[in-house]
């Protein structure tokens, strides 16, 4: 209770984002965040197996309507999140501040970043077609093009480290292709990721199209590597340990992989992200002469 007010502190309650709505965990369970000098910040909820599968019908429901949508539509809607994002700046730079024990100054600088690469890859969406497509040269009387599609159901494990600024990076460029996402959030500092959440469902962003769990990075991994309805891990958020195990589960069907590397998450962050979880369609056409 505040004593200059009398108020009773109203304290935020935090939940899963899946298909567009809000769950709690099916298990009932939560977990304690503490921020960097190990002072309670909330309790989150604990995601589990279920919810991970949970998060995948989603996904999957929503990709065919998301990768239907035109490239320019999804652009739109990528910057009208980043709108979003600009209007709870503040909130932001508090609960980075708190995560990563940055102080205020730093902590929107990342935010900042953050909003500018959600903008920076809204508006590849209508221009990536340019760089990872195009016609063929072949012999023959026929026109060859190549063009990019998404993959599917990509499940992403945050990085562990940059609760904002490395989140946006691995889920800006895997939707704006076309895919659809089941993000694991930090571990330690899921709090930005499940605020992003409160965002995303207020924007036009169809649910399902991002989906975000909180809980043990390595218990919700597992079912998501191994699920025969994913079709690709970003493993940005893993260790090398869980890393080899996860690409182990994920060779039962074939998912595409990108393995954990060193990131600097305030560098340019150039179109590997962004090309990592594209098809190539080839198609053959006789010229008619």
């Amino acid at each position: 209770m505040s004593e200059l007010t009398g108020r009773l502190s109203v304290f935020k309650t935090y939940k899963l984002y899946v298909g567009g709505k809000f769950p709690r965990s099916e298990s009932g369970r939560v977990y304690e965040v503490t921020d960097s000098k190990g002072t309670w910040l909330a309790n989150a909820p604990l995601a589990s197996r279920k919810d991970a599968r949970d998060a995948v019908v989603a996904a999957r429901k929503a990709f065919g309507g998301w990768s239907g949508a035109t490239a320019y539509n999804r652009g739109q809607i990528l910057y009208r999140v980043a709108e979003m994002l600009e209007g709870r700046r503040d909130q932001f730079t508090a609960e980075v501040a708190a995560a990563e024990g940055l102080s205020k100054a730093k902590a929107t600088a990342q935010v900042d970043a953050a909003i500018d690469r959600w903008v920076w890859y809204a508006g590849w969406s209508d221009k990536v077609a340019q760089i990872a497509g195009g016609a063929n040269p072949v012999a023959g009387p026929y026109f060859n093009h190549s063009a990019p599609e998404p993959t599917g159901v990509v499940a992403v494990l945050a990085p562990q480290e940059s609760s904002f600024l490395g989140l946006v990076s691995v889920i800006a460029p895997a939707i704006v292709t076309g895919n659809t996402v089941v993000v694991a959030a930090a571990e330690n500092a899921p709090l930005p990721a499940l605020s992003l959440a409160e965002v995303l469902a207020t924007s036009d962003l169809p649910g399902g199209v991002v989906n975000i769990l909180s809980g043990r990075t390595a218990e919700l991994s597992a079912p998501l590597a191994a699920h025969q309805d994913v079709n690709a891990l970003d493993l940005a958020g893993a260790d090398e340990a869980l890393a080899k195990d996860l690409e182990t589960a994920a060779a039962d069907n074939l998912k595409r992989v990108l393995r954990p590397a060193p990131a600097n998450w305030t560098a340019d962050p150039g179109t590997g992200r962004l090309l990592a979880f594209l098809e190539t369609k080839t198609v053959w056409h006789p010229m008619g002469v």
